[in-house]
This record gives structure tokens, sequence and C-alpha cells, in this order.
């Protein structure tokens, strides 16, 4: 080698050092590439495997890695213009690229969401809305009624095996208290041998009774339905409320996902109908471009997961509906009778005889709705939700003389008179297009609750007193000793983000051992076992008696159906993917986002833990199942932690101040009672315990209490 080559290589060994070691941005990468590293070590635990690195190979793997992410990053910053984003703030809100081929009027669209997310006239009940279990922080801070006992376990081979019995409580509407946690009980917390006890509940959201729809009434809130026994939710032979299988998560900065629901279930692409998007081949909305013809086309939004997650829970038999209800016919609720056949797409029938939100107040200072509030009186003034919908959207999706005549096996007409046989539902185009309005009006609602505007925000910023001293030796925690950064990493703080996934491909490979692909922003970290929850790696339930395609993406990859369910080849993986090969799925979840993390307890997908003390002392023994690597922290540097974590918090959530204020809402709170006697309202169902609360305007209020506060 000559003497030049020499020089040359000792000079860019000089820089890169000096770039590693001197620059805030070198020092971060290698923090965050040495973190990352360590991550993926014990995750190969998960596989079962064992096997040995020497200190010189690891050295030798991490100065090559560092060296090519140097490298690369300073090609791609070469590559791009204008300054790199600095917080929360700089990152803009996914949205579709088609968008305006639907929404004409996005304000309009956005006061839509508002109300339909809302309104307690969309349950089946007339009593429950999406903010149900999403009012608090964007979730829940019930106490009462909150436990599912374990519905979702499986056996081994993959069958259904849910237990039904209730170790919190011993039975349904069991008031939790803060020695109920954690779920998972040790008698030293850094030590996770020293179990005390084991409890696989879920600590989660009460949603609708045990009932089957027979039909909606137009004009009224509450369905026409049929009490059914429940044997599972009942005390004393008297059914209760339904508790999802899973903790709820806060919808605030979700619009940043791509995917939603824990288990990814609610796909980047909304199909106008359902959570599915592309999995499901007959999904179809109808288009009138001109008033005479209307015909069935299939629609493709892409970044709307938050859409297809909307479209989920109206027609849920344990959240917001009784079982067999449609969407058209909730739209017919707000007009005309239908028959209850269960049918794709169904939730238009409902809404458009009543007021929108009019069994509840509207703050006369709403950002939204102010405007139209009917206060001090429940409603909107001059408003339906058919104009609220002719506002938003473009005529062609909603205008035409002809009906959708749909027969009982399903097959659809298009007809120019009503047909009232006992065989056919009809709708009119605006309600049987009502999952499209419904779902991209409150994502476009939901994407304006975005928290960037925190203490960390903040000292992003270049404001070095927003976050204390303490605070600031957590953050340096988070993104080293604690490793925290492997899993919610960029300014979403979550590698389940959009962005996360555009630049690192929908599925990737682990970078040592075995190399096993994996869904990016999904991981086991243990909380419970994978037969427990299979989450990602259960499906999508779309072959009906609960089979259907992987919802792991590595996993349809590799039966070659990436392409065709999901709109796009797969990532080219190096070495490419085997389709024998074990796919990191099993009991994997989406990785939420961080902020506000202070007010959105309990934690996990399970809810059992309490605090943010609980879930550092759980990192902290390296999980309750083996699959994370223990960190050692000393009590201090804990504290350091969940100090930072509470600097996460904006305030204008804390205090529900705009975009975070909302109209009145009443909130079903468990029963009158306990879990050994309930009262009966006549009909079967417990009589509920109903909370307010109350309508908040733009300037907020002193906020709602925090779970078990």
């Amino acid at each position: 080698m000559g003497i030049i080559p020499i020089i040359s290589l000792v000079v860019f060994i000089a820089s890169l050092s000096i770039f590693l070691l001197l620059s805030s941005r070198g020092r971060f990468l290698l923090k965050s590439l040495v973190t990352k590293i360590q991550r993926q070590e014990w995750r190969f635990r998960y596989s079962k495997l064992k096997y040995l690195r020497s200190r010189f190979s690891r050295t030798i793997t991490i100065a090559a890695i560092i060296l090519v992410a140097v490298i690369s990053g300073n090609t791609v910053s070469a590559q791009v213009t204008g300054p790199p984003p600095v917080s929360l703030k700089s990152v803009s809100v996914p949205q579709p690229d088609n968008l305006g081929d639907f929404v004409k009027d996005k304000v309009a669209a956005i006061k839509l969401g508002k109300a339909l997310f809302w309104d307690m006239q969309v349950g089946s009940d007339g009593e429950t809305s999406c903010a149900s279990c999403h009012f608090h922080a964007g979730a829940d801070n019930r106490s009462k009624n909150q436990i599912n006992p374990g519905l979702l376990r499986i056996n081994a081979d993959g069958t259904a095996n849910p237990d039904t019995i209730f170790n919190v409580g011993g039975s349904p509407n069991y008031q939790l208290k803060p020695e109920d946690f954690p779920f998972h009980k040790l008698s030293n917390p850094n030590d996770p041998t020293t179990l005390v006890s084991d409890k696989n509940d879920v600590s989660s959201s009460q949603g609708a009774f045990n009932t089957k729809f027979v039909d909606v009434i137009p004009g009224s809130a509450e369905d026409q339905v049929i009490n059914e026994p429940d044997p599972v939710f009942n005390v004393g032979g008297i059914n209760v409320r339904h508790v999802q299988g899973r903790n709820t998560p806060t919808v605030i900065n979700a619009a940043f996902n791509f995917r939603n629901f824990w288990d990814g279930r609610a796909q980047n692409i909304f199909n106008g109908v359902n959570p599915f998007g592309l999995r499901d081949p007959n999904a179809s909305v109808v288009k009138a471009e001109n008033p005479n013809q209307p015909k069935f086309v299939k629609i493709s939004l892409n970044n709307s997961s938050l859409a297809s997650q909307a479209v989920g829970p109206p027609l849920n038999s344990t959240e917001l509906s009784a079982n067999g209800r449609t969407f058209q016919e909730i739209g017919d609720k707000f007009g005309r009778i239908s028959n209850g056949k269960k049918l794709p797409r169904k939730l238009g029938k409902k809404l458009f005889a009543l007021r929108p939100l009019g069994k509840q107040v509207v703050h006369p200072q709403d950002s939204v709705l102010g405007a139209d509030s009917k206060w001090p009186k429940p409603g909107l003034k001059n408003r339906t939700y058919d104009q609220l919908i002719k506002d938003a959207f473009k005529s062609e999706w909603w205008n035409s003389n002809r009906l959708i005549q749909v027969d009982a096996q399903g097959q659809r007409t298009f007809v120019k008179r009503p047909d009232r046989s006992l065989e056919t539902n009809e709708y009119t185009l605006m309600e049987y297009n009502f999952s499209l309005f419904f779902g991209l009006a409150i994502q476009l609602y939901e994407s304006t609750l975005i928290a960037n505007d925190t203490p960390y925000d903040r000292f992003l910023e270049g404001n070095t007193t927003a976050l204390t001293p303490q605070q600031q030796l957590g953050k340096q925690l988070f993104g080293g000793k604690a490793g925290c950064i492997g899993c919610h990493t960029g300014l979403e703080l979550t590698s389940a983000s959009v962005s996360s996934v555009t630049q690192n491909g929908r599925i990737r490979r682990v970078p040592f051992g075995p190399q096993s692909p994996e869904d990016t922003g999904f991981f086991n970290i243990g909380v419970r076992p994978a037969t427990d929850d299979p989450a990602l790696g259960g499906n999508d339930g779309l072959f009906g008696n609960g089979q259907g395609n992987p919802l792991s993406e590595a996993r349809l990859a590799q039966l070659g159906k990436f392409q065709l369910l999901l709109g796009e080849n797969p990532p080219v993986l190096t070495p490419p993917l085997n389709p024998s090969e074990t796919v990191l799925a099993d009991g994997a979840f989406k990785a939420p986002g961080l902020r506000d993390v202070e007010l959105t307890a309990p934690y996990f997908h399970n809810g059992g833990q309490a605090t943010l003390e609980q879930v550092v002392d759980f990192y902290n023994r390296g999980g309750d199942f083996g699959l994370l690597p223990p960190l050692n922290l000393s009590p201090e540097e804990k504290q350091e932690l969940v100090a930072f974590l509470k600097g996460l918090t904006d305030d204008r959530v804390r205090y529900q101040k705009a975009p975070f204020d909302h109209p009145q809402l009443f909130v079903p709170n468990g029963h009158p009672g306990d879990s050994t006697s309930v009262t009966n309202d006549g009909t079967g169902k417990a009589t509920d315990s109903i909370i307010e609360i109350p309508a908040v305007g733009r300037n907020g209020d002193s906020g709602t209490p925090n779970f078990l506060n």
C-alpha cells in the first residue's frame, strides 16, 4: 500500500473518530447503534437459541455497522435539502395521497369526525361512543368492571382456549385497587425469580352488553335488540358489560402509526369498509359520477390506518354494537328500517334522523363545534349528519337517485324505487357509503390530536431548561443504558411509525444470530406468554370461524401473498426470505408512542402495571418471562428515567385544551353493587353507574383524574 492511501486512511479514521466522539450527532448515532445491537442480542433468546460471541468479534461488528451507517447517513444527508427535523412539531402528520378524491372540505370533515367520535348515539345502546374508551388523554381511566379474564388465550397449537376465570377480583364488576398491581407480583421487583403470584387477566375497557341486533328504530338512539345470557360477564346471572381483551391505547398521536390496534390488524390501506384494507377482496363502495349511474368501485387510501381502525369498534359486539349490526343500519338510525342482515359494510341507517350529539352538551367555545353548539341545550343547531357529510365529501360519494338493494344472500342491485320486501335491504348512496365517511372523518379528526408541545419537544428545540436536570439524566438513560430507544425510535418515539416503516421497510431481519425476519415496529418483550394472546401471531379472521391470513406481514411474504394482500412487493431481505424459517411474530405487539404516558395508565397490552415505576421495574429486571436483558439500574437511575417519561407530557392534553377539548360525555362506570351483587334493570342486564365528563372549551379545565387517583 502506498503512502497516499495510508495517509488517506488515517485521515478518514481520525475524522470518523472526531465525528463519533465530539459531535452530538455522532455520539447519538454511536449510542443508538450500540443500544440497538445490545437489544437485538437478547431477542435471540426469543427463539430459544444459544450462541457465543467473542468481545473482539462484537467490537468489529459494531465498528463495521457504525462505519456503514455514518457513510450512508452522510450520503443521505448530502442529498436531502432543508434542515433535519428537530421536534415532533417538524414531523408532518401522514395523510392519504388521494384524499382529495373523496374530501372536498377538510375543515368540515374534521367537524363531522369530532361529532361522530364523541356522539353516544352511535353505540347500539345509545350510550357508548368511540370516546367512551378514549376520553382521558385519549385512553381510559375507569377502574370498575374493567377486567377481562383472558379470553384471547390459545393452546400451543393455536386453537382457542379462552380463560373465563377472573383471577383479579374473582368476578366481573370488581373495583380495582392499587394493591392489585402489578398482575405479575414479585417479592423483589428487581429479581424475576421471586414470584409471589401471576395473573393472566387484562385490565381494559367495558363496552356493550351481550345482545343480538334486531333493527334500528328510526329517530331513536337505542337499537332494538334481544338480550342474551352472557356466560362470562355476569354477576349472579345478571349480565354486565363486556370488557375488551386488550388494554385501551391512546388515540393521541396514533396518526403517526403505520398500522393500528395492538396487533396491527388496522391496515395502512383503508378500503372504505372495514379494517382489513386490500386483504378483503370483497370490500367495495359505490360511486355515482352520474347520479343516474352509480357503480361499485374498490378504493384504496394509503396512510389511513386510523380510518381502518375507526370502522372496527362500531360493529364489534363487545365494544359499541349489538351482535349482527351493520354500518348502513347505523346510518338508518340517524331514517330507514332494515332487517339486520350482517353484510360486509353497514353503519349508515341510524344517524340521519337524529340531531348530532343530541344527548350531550357542546361547549360554546369548543374549538371545532362551538359555532354550531345549542348551548346550554344538547346537540348541534341547524345541523344534521347528512348535511355534515354533504359539507365534507364530494357529491359522487353521496348523491344518487338510485337505491342499493341487498338481498338475503348479499347480492346487490341498483333500483329506482324502494322495494320493502322482507328479503331485501335498501339503502341510499349516503347510507351505503357511511363506513367511508365514518372512517375518513374520524381519521381526520384524530389527526388533529397531536401532542407535540412537551418539555421534551421544547428541549429538542433548544430550550435547555425545558427538562429538569433529573429528566435530562433520564433522557440519557432512555437513549443509552436503559435501551428504550431500541423500540421507541424517532421523534414519534415508536418504531411502528410511518416514517420508521418507510425508512426500514415493512419487514426486516434481526441483525445477529439466525437473522430471523420480523414486522417493523412489533416486539415480544415478555409481558405475558405468547399463548395468553398471540397478537401479531394471529390471523385476520376473514375466512370465518377464526381462520384467515396471518396478521404478520413477514409471514404473508413467506406465503407469497405480500403483494396480493398489501398492494406492494415485499422488501428484499438479505439473505432472501425462506418460507420455512421462524418469523418473530407470536406474542408481538405494536410499540406505542410514549408522549403523555404519565396520563395513560394502566400500561402494556394487558394493563398489568399501574405506575411508571412498575414499568421501569419490569424492564430493569429483564421482563417477566426471560426475553429482555436486565438493565441493572440504580434506584436513582430508575427515578431519573421515570422523571424523563413525565417530561413527555403535553399540558394541553393534561388540561384538555384545544385541540383536546370535547363535548359532554356520559360513560358507564361499572354497575351499582360489587362483584357479588348487581341490580337487574328488568331485562336481565345490570343497571349502569354513569359518570359525567363535562363539556370543555378550547381553554381547557383542570382535567380528569388519572387511573386509580
